[in-house]
């Protein structure tokens, strides 16, 4: 089963990753806040504080390439421009590293990863407070046909090439961890050896805590937390990335059973199906990396996302699970 790349990202603001440390007001720390991709950002580092402006600048600049290659909210962006029709177009390195990233996931996990699921996701109006439209037979073959990553290839000249012009590519499950890596990049190469980068959740660590002196630690949200702040979990960072997706606020009450589900989409057939994951968190040496799995993990079954974990031993991943009305399992591997 998917749950949609879209729906499924759109809503990762409701899982909060929480940065945990002692303060310490004599530690030289730099934090830099404010709004990119579509969603807030922090990034914390051990430094000098004249260097603060060059590094903002160096950050803007970041958020500038990668929306102007990949934001499908700018109408003049590469992905933009692509979605329209335009084949003659040669995309940047960012582009270029994340379609094929996303192309090895989708690999990887049989399909039920794929950034062209867009029009389905559409069509059958998910998102919050919405009811789930029907669609007949027909206007589902003619959305499979335009639904597909191996109907999407990347050129070695760096052009890309539909088989339908009118196949959408959204990277939304995987542009926002690849990011974090780029920033992580740009600091380390800048020399600095112990920091925090956060955009929307998804994070990447190098070092320690320079108000602990221990590993960066972060804290997962309870998705059944009330009007006070709860934790499910808190796990220390070392010199790697975490992203978590989730739909959790998106489910709905079986009226029969009590019973909480997600509804989600199986990219194979186009049909939705229901879930009870409520949200998945993965660890993984790079954020794109957990960003897309993370998705990944959401979309399967969760048998066969227990297995796919099982078999790569450079990830691991975390699982909250609705039982019953209230309940929630977690189920976990190789965390």
């Amino acid at each position: 089963m998917l749950l949609t790349m879209k729906a499924c990202k759109k809503f990762i603001s409701v899982i909060f990753i929480s940065l945990v440390a002692c303060q310490s007001p004599t530690v030289n720390v730099q934090v830099h806040r404010g709004n990119a991709l579509g969603t807030t950002y922090s990034i914390q580092y051990k430094g000098n504080a004249i260097d603060y402006s060059q590094n903002q600048k160096g950050i803007d600049s970041i958020f500038q390439v990668v929306n102007q290659s990949m934001s499908t909210y700018w109408p003049e962006s590469d992905i933009s421009k692509i979605n329209r029709g335009d084949d003659s177009l040669v995309v940047d390195i960012h582009f270029q590293k994340v379609f094929k990233k996303a192309t090895q996931i989708w690999e990887a996990t049989e399909g039920f990863f794929d950034p062209s699921v867009g029009s389905l996701v559409n069509a059958y109006g998910f998102g919050p407070q919405k009811a789930l439209q029907s669609i007949g037979e027909k206007k589902l073959d003619s959305l499979l046909i335009i639904t597909g990553w191996e109907k999407i290839q990347l050129s070695e000249e760096g052009r890309i090439q539909k088989k339908f012009p009118t196949i959408q590519i959204d990277f939304n499950a995987i542009a926002k961890g690849y990011t974090v890596d780029v920033i992580a990049d740009y600091l380390s190469e800048k020399g600095y050896q112990n920091f925090l980068v956060e955009i929307g959740g998804e994070l990447v660590s190098k070092g320690k805590s320079p108000k602990s002196n221990a590993y960066w630690k972060v804290a997962i949200d309870d998705p059944q937390q009330g009007y006070q702040r709860q934790f499910k979990t808190t796990i220390s960072l070392q010199d790697e990335g975490l992203a978590t997706s989730g739909n959790y606020r998106k489910y709905r009450i079986d009226s029969s059973s009590g019973e909480k589900y997600v509804h989600s989409l199986n990219p194979h057939t186009g049909l939705p199906v229901k879930s009870k994951i409520l949200s998945t968190s993965v660890r993984a040496k790079e954020c794109m990396t957990a960003d897309a799995y993370a998705t990944a993990l959401m979309v399967l079954p969760l048998e066969k996302g227990k297995i796919l974990i099982d078999e790569n031993p450079n990830l691991e991943a975390y699982w909250i699970v609705a039982q019953g009305e209230k309940s929630i399992e977690i189920q976990s591997q190789g965390w």
